[in-house]
Order: structure tokens, then sequence, then C-alpha cells
């Protein structure tokens, strides 16, 4: 019996160590979890509402097996406590308060045990599985992996990793890529979360890190930190564009990505499967690197939006096809490396467009200022496009205009105030018929031409007003791009108009200050360290 008993314990701890090496886990897990199937079975068998313990000894394999029970003075749970006089017979010297150790003998496993059993020990062992994997691969987001093609399931490719198994989405995919199980294929970890199912890695061969990555294994001054990659943008399959700055002088960017006849950018390009790769020399400045950024096209002009983050690039008539590529492509990759809105226009169209904007300004001067053609085309062509940037100009600005003086400026600027002030009582009058409230004129920043245009939208109460959130009132319009898309794309770009009040270029903290002004009245009666917290579940 005891030569049995031997071969058994050892039978334990060699299951242990095989599974740990097998697994790649703590040897220690694996007994704490042959140790947590041992006390169940025990519990099974001696009785659930009993605090049972097991301790199985790492080296040598014995196993222990012990009840434990509280020293109390009167007795309500008799499966885990024990009143004096019975704590006495169970250990000498017992005091209230003692935990008392009593030994189980050991238990015999049946068959639905020993299955029971053997699922805890499984369950334990791939948990510690999933932990160790995730804490392998949670550190590696943005390296290369090489792995091994496992199967394809709904288009998405399972990867096996050697140690967990990745996979590539369909939409992280190069286009038109036939991947076979068995092939080895690279890719960059882009993700690593938890999830009930275990760790999942996902991989991506599509992303613009995936191309940087690319470039850091061939081109040696990437990867020594002298040449650095500041933007990337990619069309997955079709055609790729990367920024690049040199930190030393000495050495050209773009040559030393390029390579020796192409060798470098050659070796990337049929890793992405031919994609077309264009290698820029980034500049701080935004008009020179938006100019490098659409080659090969020739640009005339650049003009920068800063209040819309929009950039306008005027290119002569025979460069409006190359500027914008094969269905928009090449301003696309442009407008995403350099993470700017841009607006082609040819010359005759900036032509035309500044000739438009030039006789719409200036008949607005002739009907509002009361001026000749030759006045107002004169503060047209000096930048002046609107009634408030002549009234509130310092006066200095207009009297340096050649013809102009210190009278004609002051004249000129109250008859522009006086334009806003009857501006501004038309849409008084126009705000009160649509029946907007008084109550809405003192929220801050709100002028007459906002309320008017809430009235239309039918925001006339400040409850109304209240009701919206920030996006809905002040978010921007997205633009529709000139010389960019399909017509229908256009059309549906068009029909984004943002907030209510986008027209007003009003900041996110502007729209957040009025919509909480709005909502002020809810908390008026309320107590005032209670108000924020009410405006914060408001506004959740």
């Amino acid at each position: 019996m005891a030569t049995a008993i031997t071969a058994n314990r050892a039978e334990l701890i060699a299951i242990a160590d095989s599974v740990a090496k097998e697994k790649l886990i703590d040897r220690a897990i694996v007994i704490e979890a042959m140790e947590d199937a041992i006390q169940r079975a025990a519990k099974n068998r001696y009785g659930i509402e009993n605090d049972i313990r097991a301790k199985l000894d790492p080296t040598t394999g014995d196993l222990r097996l012990w009840r434990v029970v509280e020293v109390v003075e009167a007795v309500d749970d008799y499966f885990k406590q024990v009143d004096v006089a019975q704590a006495q017979k169970l250990q000498k010297g017992a005091a209230l308060g003692d935990y008392i150790v009593d030994p189980l003998p050991p238990i015999e496993f049946g068959r639905i045990q020993a299955q029971a059993s053997k699922q805890i020990i499984f369950q334990k062992v791939r948990d510690a599985e999933r932990e160790r994997q995730h804490e392998e691969f949670k550190d590696r987001v943005g390296e290369i992996i090489t792995g091994v093609v496992k199967r394809v399931e709904f288009g998405h490719v399972v990867v096996d990793l050697g140690r967990a198994e990745g996979v590539i989405r369909r939409d992280q995919q190069i286009p038109r890529e036939v991947v076979r199980v068995g092939d080895r294929v690279r890719s960059v970890v882009l993700n690593v979360r938890r999830e009930n199912r275990g760790p999942q890695i996902f991989l991506s061969r599509a992303h613009p890190d995936f191309m940087k990555k690319l470039f850091a294994q061939e081109v040696p001054e990437i990867y020594d930190g002298i040449i650095e990659i500041k933007a990337a943008a990619r069309d997955p399959g079709s055609r790729a564009k990367i920024g690049v700055i040199s930190h030393d002088s000495s050495i050209d960017p773009v040559g030393a990505c390029v390579g020796m006849k192409g060798s470098r950018v050659q070796a990337v390009v049929q890793e992405m499967q031919g994609e077309k790769i264009d290698i820029i020399p980034w500049s701080p400045d935004t008009a020179t690197f938006v100019v490098n950024a659409l080659q090969p096209a020739n640009v005339a002009r650049v003009v920068i939006d800063e209040e819309e983050d929009r950039i306008e690039v005027v290119v002569p008539d025979d460069q409006l096809s190359l500027a914008i590529g094969r269905r928009g492509q090449n301003v696309r990759l442009a407008s995403q490396l350099t993470a700017k809105a841009i607006d082609i226009l040819t010359e005759t169209d900036a032509s035309e467009k500044r000739q438009q904007e030039f006789v719409q300004n200036s008949e607005s001067f002739q009907n509002e200022l009361d001026v000749d053609e030759t006045l107002a085309q004169l503060l047209v062509a000096e930048g002046f496009s609107s009634l408030e940037e002549v009234a509130y100009v310092e006066l200095a600005e207009i009297a340096s205009i050649e013809g102009f003086d210190e009278e004609l400026g002051q004249e000129l600027q109250s008859r522009a105030q006086e334009a806003l002030d009857r501006r501004e009582e038309a849409n008084r009058e126009l705000r009160r018929g649509l029946g907007v409230e008084d109550d809405l004129a003192t929220i801050p920043y709100m002028t007459e031409a906002m309320l008017v245009t809430l009235g239309k939208a039918g925001i006339k109460t400040l409850d109304d007003l209240a009701d919206l959130a920030t996006d809905e009132l002040v978010a921007k319009k997205r633009a529709e791009p000139r010389r960019r898309g399909n017509d229908s794309q256009r059309s549906e770009r068009a029909e984004d108009k943002g907030g209510i009040l986008a027209e007003y270029g009003l900041s996110d903290e502007q729209g957040n200050e009025i919509i909480m002004a709005a909502r002020a009245h809810w908390f008026a009666d309320e107590a005032p360290e209670a108000t924020e917290d009410a405006v914060a579940e408001s506004e959740q």
C-alpha cells in the first residue's frame, strides 16, 4: 500500500511539472489548481457547508486535508463553529476566538469527482495561460510579428504566433491579397484586449504603422533615429504617402529611404503587395508640407484657414486631375498625411471665386455704408469683408488707406455701427415674431441673429435650448469639398449641416457655457453644493 501511495504522489508532481512546462506557466499555479480541485472534492465528500482546506506539498507530493472551526461562546453555525467544551476535546488549551484545525482522512476519487477535478484544474490552467499571453503581448503593440496562417474564418485570418493566436480582421487586410493555410505572414500588433474568451490579439497589414515598421526594418537610419517618419497615410493595396525628416543635415531622408537603385523601398513595396509609395520630405511649415504632399502635382498657391482648420490649394488648370488623383486618391492621402482638410481649386475657379467675393462685399458696403462704388471697392481691396471689421477695427488702420483720413475713417465706422444696429433691431423684431422668448437674449454669446436661427429651428424657450447637447448646437458643418469625389458623395456631405448655430463659429467651450446657462433655472431652488452633480447627471 505504501508503494502505491508513493507512486501516486510522484505522479501528481510529475503531472504538475509537465503541465507547467507545456503551457509555459508557473508550476505553483498548477499546484494551486490541484489543491483547489481536491478541496472542492473534499467538500462534496464531507459536506459543502464545512470550511475545508487542502495542501499539496510541491516537493514530496504529500496531501493534507483539514477542517477549520472557530471557538465561540454560543454556536450559530455547527459546521464552522464549536463551543469551548467541544473545542477542548479537539485541542487542549483552546480558548474563545481561536481557530482549530481538525484533520480529515484522505478521500478516494470516484469517476464523477475525478472528472470534476479535472475540469477545475483545466480551467485554472487555462486562465493562467490567458493571463500569460496577455502579459506577453500587451507591451508588443506596434511591433511587427511573424506567424503562420492557421485558418480563415468568414474572411478573418487567424494566425498562429507560437504561444498565442492573433487575428487579422477583414478590414485590416490588404485588399485582393490571397492568403492560404500554412502561409507565413508578417503583420503589426494593433491591439491586445482582455475578453471573456481570453486575450484577443488584433493584427493588421493595412494600418500605416505596418508600413512605418517595415521601413524601420529596411532603413538603418530610421532604426537608429537619424531619420524620423513624421506622418504616413495609406490606401491599402493601391498607394501610400510617407513624410520623413532627417536629423542629420548630411543625410537625404528621401534618398536613404529609397536606397541604392530603389532596393530599400522595393522591399517594402513587395511586402505590401505592390503598393506604390510616395516618399515626401516633411516640413514644419504647413504650406510647404501640403505642397510636398500633393506631389507630383504643381501647386500655384496655398491659402490656410486656421479657424476652420482647412487649406485651399490653387493649382494650374492642367494640373487639376493630377492633384486630385484617381477617384480623389492623391488629395485624400495628402489630407490624411497633413491632418488637414484640403480643397483643390484651379486658378480659373480661384479667380472667379475672388471676383465674386469682391463684387458681393463691394455691393454690401455700398448699400450698408451708403458710399460710392470706388470707396467700397477700396475697402474690399484693403481686406475688409464685413461691417464688423469696419466698425471695430482700429481707426488708424482705416485712416492709413491711401486717400483716407481720420475724419473719413470715423464717419465710416459710425455708419458701420449704425448699420449693425439696424440689422440687430431687424433681427430682434424677426425673433419676436418667431415667438422666441426674451430670456434667451440674456444667454452669454447670444446675438439676435443667433436667436432668429434658433427660432427657425423651433428652439424658442430656455427649456428647448437646455434640452440640446453641445454637438447639436455648435458642431461645425463639414464643408463640401471641392473637386473631390463624385456628385453623390458631394451631395451627401453637403447635407451634413452640423449644429444649429454652426455658421456662427462658436467653440465647444462656448457651446457648453450657453447650454449650462440655459439649464441654470432647473437648479435655481436646489442647494448650491448639489448643483454640479445635477448638471453632470443631466449632461449624461
